[in-house]
């Protein structure tokens, strides 16, 4: 697959919080930042100082570009450590927050193992996500359902932005109150618009025709 067509990596992972938000971002090319996607953004902006370092055996690459032409994916891996004397890839991704109930983050760190798997010619059986919040790492392994899961919802992107069709909105208190694209989204007044008739009676009621 042409390069020039690839989807980020990130989409995966807004797709899966809000199909509708991904399409905003990435169809409609709209972006706003709230306090929540400026904390995550500093620290990534830590964490994605390129270079590399050795500490206990382990070397690690940060900032390390990522493609996979098999699936049309490209983006960028925090960091990823390069273990035992094999070098063995172990994609680790950086999260603001705490661990969801969703998989959206473990999606994105599997799309970056199937990136690194097609790079370098090994299979990655793990990786893991660290949440800022806990300042802890939840290790997460890349068995067969999770790797179905982000090949198909890579597919499903990819149909979406083709398509150049946003979704309609569904709100959800806690996930939209928090988006950084509440205002653009508009998810209360969207999700049940009103009728034409009811539209049209309350013009006539305004302008006091019967």
């Amino acid at each position: 697959m042409d390069e020039d067509d690839a989807i980020p990596l990130s989409a995966l992972q807004h797709y899966l919080f809000c199909p509708r938000q991904c399409a905003l971002i990435h169809v409609e090319r709209q972006w706003q930042e709230n306090q929540l996607t400026a904390e995550g953004r500093l620290l990534h902006d830590r964490v994605d100082q390129g270079g590399r370092d050795s500490r206990n055996g382990v070397r690690t690459v940060r900032s390390l570009p990522l493609r996979s032409l098999r699936l049309g994916l490209v983006g960028v891996a925090d960091a990823v450590e390069l273990h035992g004397p094999e070098r063995a890839p172990f994609p680790v991704e950086y999260k603001r927050g705490r661990p969801k109930a969703h998989r959206a983050d473990e999606v994105q760190l599997c799309a970056q193992a199937l990136c690194l798997e097609e790079m370098f010619g090994a299979t990655i059986p793990a990786g893991a996500l660290f949440y800022g919040e806990s300042r802890r790492r939840f290790p997460v392994v890349f068995d067969p359902p999770l790797r179905r899961l982000t090949e198909d919802t890579t597919a499903a992107v990819r149909a979406m932005v083709q398509s150049g069709r946003t979704p309609p909105p569904v709100y959800e208190s806690r996930a939209c109150d928090s988006c950084s694209l509440l205002e653009a989204c508009r998810p209360r007044r969207l999700t049940r618009p009103p009728s034409v008739s009811a539209w049209l009676a309350g013009q006539l009621t305004e302008t006091g025709e019967d």
